[in-house]
């Protein structure tokens, strides 16, 4: 069985990689530059990119591993059904269904529906927030101060390590097929429980300074986030403030053991904190 990993250089994709490798599998990784890519030797490494289907090495591939490009899934649907290729693991969201226009959730639905009307044995994994989206709060946790919005809004983040562990199952396991497995890292966590866990991993004080709205809309939009995806950012926060997000389980069930909790995740990322 041959697996081809999309976006193998991506957050995501690049570990999926790592766990595949690991469990014995043959991986053909994806990459727009093989040489600055620095994927593993066991690896058989290829270019192409998703934005330019027909560079897809698909033949003699069982089964891929899709990152999520809406803007040319049908086109690959095409050419993977014309190679013969039966099986489709699809990284997705949990946004799917939210029809906000700011909503990653348009993106990943027009994937999802791509690829289910293409025929494939599809699974598709939707992840929450990600751990990994407090790396860019570096900054704010050298100067000793977190200023944010909503600190009391509560989610349930997923280490992206667990994503890829899940699909690396899920691509070599069976029982799967036409499954859309909605996946939380382990424990419901505050923004503000999340910056009172770096102090305590890093033994320093992180003051933490509540935005308003406002304040935080203006912060971002600043910085050249497009307005509609800043305002479903917000209103995703004041509605976990409203309603907590509560773990779905899943990755512990697939994994038979614990996910990542933010702790564990902040101590592995120390040194960017540091």
């Amino acid at each position: 069985m041959t697996i081809l990993v999309t976006g193998a250089t991506g957050s995501v994709g690049r570990l999926v990689v790592d766990e595949l490798l690991e469990a014995g599998v043959p991986v053909r990784a994806l990459t727009i530059d093989p040489g600055r890519a620095k994927l593993p030797p066991e690896a058989e490494v290829v270019v192409g990119s998703l934005a330019k289907p027909s560079t897809l090495p698909l033949e003699g591939v069982d089964a891929v591993y899709l990152a999520p490009m809406a803007r040319t899934v049908r086109k690959f649907c095409e050419l993977a059904t014309e190679a013969g290729i039966k099986r489709v693991v699809a990284l997705s969201g949990s946004s799917v269904g939210d029809d906000h226009e700011g909503s990653s959730g348009n993106e990943y639905g027009a994937v999802e529906k791509a690829v289910r009307e293409a025929g494939f044995a599809w699974t598709f994994l939707r992840p929450g927030v990600f751990m990994n989206n407090t790396l860019d709060w570096a900054p704010m946790v050298h100067a000793g101060e977190a200023a944010m919005a909503y600190g009391d809004a509560t989610q349930t983040p997923i280490d992206l390590k667990d994503i890829a562990a899940v699909a690396a199952h899920v691509l070599t396991t069976e029982g799967h097929e036409t499954a859309t497995y909605v996946l939380s890292g382990p424990e419901a966590i505050s923004l503000r429980g999340q910056v009172e866990t770096l102090e305590s991993v890093l033994g320093k004080e992180i003051r933490f300074h509540e935005l308003t709205r406002a304040e935080q809309r203006a912060q971002w939009v600043g910085y050249g986030v497009p307005e509609q995806a800043v305002d479903w950012l917000l209103d995703g926060f004041e509605e976990s403030l409203r309603h907590p997000q509560v773990p779905t389980g899943v990755v512990e069930k697939l994994l038979g053991r614990p996910g990542t909790t933010y702790a564990e995740w902040a101590e592995a990322n120390r040194a960017v904190f540091s």
